[in-house]
């Protein structure tokens, strides 16, 4: 192992940034070394990783998000030991009309990526200003762009088109569609668990502090529910999901929210978080939907909403699709969360799907019973495998070494 190089995959949120290293050499799934700094931006961030137990961290106020980075940097190199890295490959949400497939990162298209930042403010930023500080500090390691838009290439016109003016469309206003990099794992795995069911008619469920759903058929794209930006499609953790465009008009017209106010509102104060006034995640809802009051009714409103938003929206990709045969959850909530699931698939069963409950309570593969005719599963996603395996295709790997800062 010691002649080995590696790749670094760096997945920046808004309040986290999950790393995972690989062997540029090889295709192993799961990571050599994984971790992430959680909380950034909150009043007790900590830092874990395979190998070390979760710890608070200090980061300051000034720069939090740079500071975490710096972590991850330190824990690196200390991991590393000297042994060289061959690139380090980067999730980033949005690459507009123009980019889709992963590429090496330059001054440029830095600056290109910078100008869609207001259509992923959570996402775009972060993975920038993680691409910037290794740009200029080391420009010649080489860093590569992983796109999430880019699964959604294979969407037909119909489901890319807005119903605004024609010239919309043309000036890159349209339907991009996200978390693709999870989609694509999940067309890979899907067909080696799932066999043929996988290729007809299938829906999976990306269930996490975002959340999307996408219908595939032949293992590609076909419709999402979410479009233009991270914004669209089901109910989220902070995020509203679909909304009448009127009520926007409103708050900016009559209630005179600024433009920042009302985006502020949208992405970060809305979702689940907004309607409970509680919790951004439905575990925490779960434990005080019983509560008597004000407080769980909230908790119960928010779930009800939240799962009614996921059903409609299956209900509508099955139109699209013309049936269902199977429905796939993932992502964090999805993959963890027997409830919502439960919940889901109960308010679907018309569609034909059964839930095993057994199996569903230990989060298996299969968590439908053998008569149901809609399968049923729960698919982890591996978004760093699939960034670490588009840098090896995209770079002549040359190894470089990561410096401290």
């Amino acid at each position: 192992m010691s002649a080995a190089s590696f790749i670094v995959v760096l997945n920046c949120g808004s309040s986290s940034i999950k790393f995972g290293v690989f062997d540029a050499a090889g295709d192993a799934r799961q990571p050599l070394w994984n971790g992430k700094v959680q909380g950034i931006g909150d009043d007790r961030p900590d830092f874990g990783a395979s190998t070390v137990p979760v710890r608070p961290v200090e980061l300051g106020s000034e720069h939090p998000y740079a500071a975490a980075l710096q972590i991850i940097r330190d824990e690196l190199l200390q991991w590393l030991a000297g042994r060289p890295i061959a690139a380090v490959a980067h999730r980033v949400v949005h690459g507009g009309a123009k980019h889709f497939e992963p590429v090496r990162v330059d001054a440029p298209l830095l600056a290109e990526l910078r100008a869609l930042v207001p259509l992923a403010p959570l996402h775009q930023p972060f993975a920038l200003e993680a691409i910037e500080i290794l740009l200029r500090e080391q420009p010649e390691l080489p860093q590569v762009a992983c796109f999430d838009t880019g699964f959604h290439h294979t969407l037909p016109l119909v489901e890319q088109v807005l119903p605004l003016p024609y010239s919309a469309f043309q000036r890159g206003l349209r339907r991009y569609g996200f978390h693709g990099l999870s989609y694509e794992y999940m067309a890979l795995a899907l067909a080696q668990r799932h066999g043929d069911a996988a290729r007809r008619r299938t829906i999976v469920a990306h269930l996490g502090s975002g959340a999307s759903l996408c219908a595939m058929q032949g293992l590609q794209s076909v419709a999402t529910t979410m479009g233009f930006s991270a914004l669209d499609g089901l109910m989220m953790g902070t995020r509203t999901g679909s909304i009448d465009p009127g009520a926007l008009l409103y708050l900016m017209e009559i209630e005179r929210l600024s433009l920042d106010q009302v985006a502020d509102l949208l992405y970060r104060r809305s979702g689940l978080l907004g309607v409970s006034g509680l919790s951004s995640e439905p575990r925490r809802l779960v434990e005080h939907e019983g509560d008597a009051g004000e407080f769980g009714a909230r908790a119960r409103l928010a779930l009800d909403l939240y799962v009614r938003r996921i059903v409609r929206e299956i209900g509508a990709l099955t139109a699209v699709l013309g049936g269902l045969d199977l429905l796939v959850f993932t992502a964090g909530v999805g993959e963890h969360s027997a409830f919502i699931r439960a919940r889901v698939c109960a308010d679907v069963a018309y569609l034909g799907v059964q839930l095993d409950e057994a199996a569903n309570v230990a989060n298996a593969p299969l968590i439908s019973p053998p008569d149901s005719r809609v399968h049923v599963g729960v698919e982890p996603t591996n978004e760093e495998w699939i960034a670490a395996r588009h840098t090896r295709r995209v770079l002549q790997l040359g190894p470089a070494r990561l410096e401290s800062a």
